[in-house]
């Protein structure tokens, strides 16, 4: 995924700690969303398309660990956290909570961005959503990704191996919104041979998997920016 398509959340109640995190990532090529507490992260969480959270663990509202709780309940974005405290316990129960990474402060930036590239590369490839198994409208759709089966009605359904990497993509991020090219780059990978437009052909999905694909429930158009999963 290029660094333009990629966005961070950066959650830290010292300006100038938000500042300096914001402005090196920035200078890399990633678009920053600084929020100085955990009620603001959480709305930037829910608004913006995030490809990885940089979050302090002690926040003036709401914790980070309960900031992280809430994300790991929707997402399987990266998270790496920010902490002054040093107990071991603390680290291992931020881990548990879902964090991916783990930083002590103070911190070199290089050390910082150096960690942002190694989490990214990690969990680039990984499309599986938070469950194995989904349903949605009482079974109308089920998605089984452990066995690569997709049923609607109890009937099984035959996706092409890039229907299912676009599916999937959609469905781990739910109510995300796709441009066409962070499709590609999260569906089908930066060595896709078609334009971007190529993608629309692929949103075809909606004839196996809506009732009315012209209304569809779960493939959303979001006019003038891509699509999102709307189950």
């Amino acid at each position: 995924m290029n660094n333009n398509c990629r966005h961070v959340l950066v959650v830290d109640d010292e300006p100038k700690i938000l500042e300096v995190v914001c402005m090196l990532l920035e200078s890399k090529g990633f678009k920053t969303f600084p929020a100085e507490n955990g009620k603001k992260a959480l709305e930037i969480f829910d608004t913006e398309n995030l490809s990885l959270v940089i979050l302090d663990l002690m926040l003036p509202d709401i914790s980070g660990e309960e900031v992280c709780s809430a994300i790991r309940k929707k997402s399987r974005i990266p998270v790496i956290m920010l902490t002054a405290r040093v107990e071991e316990e603390d680290v291992v129960g931020g881990l548990e909570l879902g964090a991916d990474d783990y930083i002590m402060k103070p911190f070199g930036l290089k050390e910082l961005y150096a960690r942002v590239e190694a989490v990214l590369r990690r969990t680039e490839g990984d499309l599986l959503p938070l469950v194995k198994r989904n349903s949605w409208r009482d079974g109308d759709l089920v998605v089984d990704f452990e066995k690569n089966e997709v049923r609607k009605k109890g009937s099984g359904l035959t996706l092409t191996p890039s229907e299912l990497k676009i599916l999937s993509a959609l469905i781990k991020y739910p109510g995300k919104v796709f441009t066409r090219e962070e499709l590609i780059d999260t569906a089908l990978g930066r060595d896709f041979a078609g334009y971007d437009r190529a993608i629309d052909s692929h949103i075809n999905i909606r004839k196996k998997i809506e009732d009315d694909p012209k209304n569809p429930d779960y493939v959303l158009t979001i006019p003038g920016l891509g699509y999102k999963f709307g189950g």
